[in-house]
């Protein structure tokens, strides 16, 4: 049996990048979606900061999160992090504890 995964990423990017940032994030929307164990891929914009995006996904398992941090696209954005994030992103694991059976 595999265990649900939460992941909530927080992504802080350089004030003249957060356009481009956001324009990045929302092009993974779908193609996430598509992937195999993708629960949910829901992008959010921080209400206090406009430079902060937070990503709310939820997958199968760890396995299928793994496998989307290898798909040419996300290994793409992870490369342009550098220029665009003003510091490293902050991620959190969670596990739902009312997990679909």
């Amino acid at each position: 049996m595999t265990t649900q995964l939460t992941l909530i990423a927080r992504l802080t990017a350089k004030p003249q990048h957060a356009v481009e940032l956001g324009e990045a994030l929302k092009a993974l929307i779908y193609p996430t979606s598509k992937e195999a164990g993708s629960l949910g891929y829901t992008l959010h914009r921080d209400n206090d900061d406009p430079n902060a995006w937070i990503l709310y996904e939820t997958w199968a398992s760890r396995a299928d999160l793994d496998a989307h941090f290898a798909q040419p696209y996300t290994k793409a954005l992870l490369e342009r992090f550098p220029d665009l994030l003003a510091r490293e992103m902050e991620l959190t694991f969670a596990t739902a504890m009312n997990p679909r059976a």
